[in-house]
């Protein structure tokens, strides 16, 4: 699917990969081509879900964290555990629950019964991808436990810190329709994630082609007897990192992005804008969406095609007016309509 034009953005859409087929693997590959196989390969797993996908792929060429919304069965996990295999990345997945302490996810010290002394016991959270699985669903105070590892990327216990494996992303998960005993993320949290993905259900084609699939014998549980392989490794995913880098975005671009922030602040229907973070962080996303599309600089399209997803999370609507329908998607729309954009 080609990048979105300029009077349609799709936050949703995936842009395509410049370079040969995945399978043709020449010996010496481009960051681009490791980039378009392991995309390739995740769908030998997950049917559909092409941006969802795309946005994963762009915080791991960012190093940021991504919040994916949705439905029960909509293979949000299955997807980030498809990802990791074809990365040769470790993986790790808890279940937030009411019950979850900190150190359940960060690790604690521990007595060693041979000579009395305490040594560090490293929890989940080191690894490559961690996936936070329902984290509304746990206390604010274990929420909190994963505020220094995406920020920082280490574990601070007992004063001593501890840091975090590269490539390391956080991959958070929470259902939209079930409220009842969950714990609404805080705006400092919120604001840690470079993405809000809305993952939905796929089209009826895509469907059955998911039955198809089970039909034959496919264990969800077991990625890799699907026939996952790993396809691109974190050196390559660190040469796609310089790459990304390197994208230039020219000074009328980047008061484009900071014009779209602010004015997201001046929307009589907003609580709190976007930050300066957020506005950082669509410039960051826009710089992996044009090189993943091709482009070795940042235009309007590759910033507007980003701006739903970098942004949503970050606008709080007021309350009375989120009751009569108002969406931070809705405002985005506005404000993409009302801010010039650079030619």
């Amino acid at each position: 699917m080609e990048p979105p034009s300029a009077d349609r953005p799709d936050p949703d859409a995936a842009p395509s990969h410049p370079g040969p087929p995945p399978g043709s693997e020449p010996a010496e590959r481009t960051p681009h081509e490791a980039i378009a196989a392991l995309r390739s390969e995740v769908a030998k797993v997950v049917v559909g879900q092409d941006g969802s996908l795309a946005g994963l792929v762009t915080a791991l060429l960012v190093r940021g964290h991504i919040l994916l919304e949705g439905v029960p069965g909509v293979a949000k996990t299955l997807m980030v555990k498809t990802l990791a295999a074809a990365l040769d990345l470790d993986f790790s997945r808890v279940q937030f629950t009411p019950d979850l302490m900190p150190a359940d996810v960060t690790g604690q010290m521990v007595l060693k019964p041979d000579d009395a002394s305490f040594e560090f016991r490293a929890g989940p959270i080191f690894t490559n991808l961690f996936l936070a699985d329902e984290i509304n669903r746990t206390p604010p105070k274990t929420q909190s436990a994963l505020l220094e590892a995406m920020e920082e990327r280490q574990v601070s216990v007992e004063g001593t810190s501890y840091e975090l494996a590269d490539p390391h992303i956080v991959i958070a998960t929470q259902n939209p329709v079930e409220y009842e005993g969950t714990y609404p993320l805080p705006e400092a949290q919120l604001d840690r994630f470079l993405m809000k993905l809305l993952v939905g259900y796929p089209s009826e084609e895509q469907e059955v082609e998911v039955l198809v699939r089970h039909h034959r014998g496919l264990d969800p549980h077991d990625v890799r007897a699907a026939g996952v392989r790993p396809v691109a490794t974190a050196a390559d995913l660190l040469a796609a990192r310089q790459e990304v880098a390197r994208v230039t975005v020219e000074p009328p671009v980047m008061a484009y992005v900071v014009a779209l922030a602010r004015a997201t602040r001046n929307q009589p229907s907003v609580q709190l804008g976007v930050s300066p973070r957020g506005a950082a962080a669509l410039m960051t996303s826009a710089k992996a969406w044009a090189w993943l599309s091709g482009r070795p600089f940042v235009t309007a399209d590759e910033v507007k095609a980003v701006a739903r997803p970098v942004l949503r999370h970050r606008i709080m609507v007021r309350p009375e007016l989120e009751l009569e329908g108002s969406t931070a998607d809705g405002i985005l729309d506005a404000v993409l309509a009302a801010v010039p954009a650079p030619r």
